[in-house]
């Protein structure tokens, strides 16, 4: 069945098309056409002067709904993760393993795999943070998980066959030949939780790593003679940097200085969610630690920040307010560019013919007011009857 948007204004690769209408058939885009311009469908909605944009790709989503990845490794679970985080506008996420052993990698591997090869709607990949990362900036994780990538955590990863993997580790556990290695096998490696210097951090972008995990938490900071991994990721405008905007993580000034140096074409806005998003009962438990969540912020017992309680549309109007971009460079970093680095730029991350029917429409605060994920429609948070 054909069907038409029309009556808005519709983001195409980065640019806006007034008042035009959007086509879309058997889960896929097959036409923008300008306003005005002549149609046939078997079923039309106006959208009413309201904005259209690329589904949101979140690469770091540890979970959501009351279920955290660690802790509900099944099918449902990946499934109640993907639902929660839909009314918000995110149509392709990477379900988030934060450090745990080997074998708890391997069953998160077996069950977003499943999960893909069931088709549940929203999953593009599996992101595993960890355990290979430096206790010196262990934030939340628990540091008696940690442990070097050697070639038995390699092989669990190269288990996963149906999507995209992202693998953060720190270069303080990993030598630049288990980057090229990892990198080699088709992983999107970043780095992350991490004091190393700028040139380690270079020597693991030059084996592969193409990205930054959160970029300036748990990370060794930039300063005048010292760059740090914060000054690796800021040096290279080819890596790609996720980065949390949620007004605690990182403040506006640092979140402008990042944009500048990468551009919208390498930043990617990340929420590191917890169960939290989407759930009615905000606090939650993580690896035994106590979490609560007041006014929007996750902390650990120790006031560690734990994760986040944001959503992919908020996080776009935050940028659009933090850093004060306009709402295409916002939509840009939650959509085209993720998309971008995960190497599924020709699946997801923009309307265009041929890619998903993957689209958010945005009412006049920014708030995600209609979903559709493959073409079919799900009411946004904001969705009015």
């Amino acid at each position: 069945m054909r069907t038409a948007l029309t009556g808005g204004d519709i983001l195409v690769s980065g640019f806006w098309h007034k008042g035009a209408t959007l086509l879309f058939e058997d889960g896929k885009t097959v036409a923008i056409l300008k306003a005005g311009e002549s149609f046939e469908a078997d079923h039309t909605t106006d959208i009413k002067g309201h904005k259209l944009v690329p589904g949101f790709v979140d690469v770091q989503v540890n979970g959501g709904g009351g279920a955290l990845l660690n802790d509900d490794l099944t099918v449902d679970g990946v499934r109640t993760i993907a639902e929660a985080h839909r009314p918000y506008g995110t149509t392709s996420m990477l379900p988030t393993l934060i450090s745990d052993d080997l074998a708890i990698v391997g069953k998160a591997i077996a069950v977003v795999d499943q999960a893909l090869k069931e088709g549940v709607p929203g999953i593009a990949g599996i992101h595993i943070e960890g355990p290979c990362l430096s206790r010196e900036k262990k934030g939340i994780h628990d540091e008696t998980k940690f442990r070097a990538v050697d070639d038995a955590f390699i092989e669990v990863l190269e288990r996963f066959k149906n999507g995209a993997v992202v693998v953060t580790v720190a270069p303080e556990q990993a030598t630049p030949e288990m980057v090229a290695r990892m990198a080699g096998s088709g992983m999107r490696v970043c780095l992350g939780h991490t004091n190393a210097t700028y040139e380690a951090a270079m020597d693991c972008i030059r084996a592969g790593a193409t990205g930054f995990t959160h970029l300036h938490n748990a990370m060794s900071p930039l300063t005048s003679r010292a760059p740090g991994v914060v000054g690796a990721a800021l040096d290279t405008r080819t890596t790609f940097a996720g980065i949390i905007a949620d007004g605690f993580h990182v403040h506006p000034a640092s979140l402008r200085a990042a944009l500048y140096a990468k551009g919208a074409d390498h930043m990617m806005l990340v929420t590191d969610a917890m169960p939290c998003v989407g759930a009615k009962d905000k606090n939650f438990i993580l690896q035994g630690k106590a979490i609560m969540v007041v006014d929007g912020m996750a902390t650990g017992p120790d006031g560690t920040l734990a994760g986040s309680d944001l959503d992919m549309a908020a996080a776009v109007r935050n940028a659009v307010s933090m850093m004060g971009v306009p709402l295409d460079t916002a939509v840009r970093m939650a959509s085209m560019s993720p998309a971008r680095f995960l190497g599924l730029e020709n699946e997801i991350g923009d309307i265009r013919p041929g890619l998903k029917a993957d689209y958010v429409l945005l009412d006049a605060k920014n708030r995600a007011r209609k979903v559709w994920t493959n073409g079919v429609a799900h009411d946004g948070i904001a969705f009015e009857g």
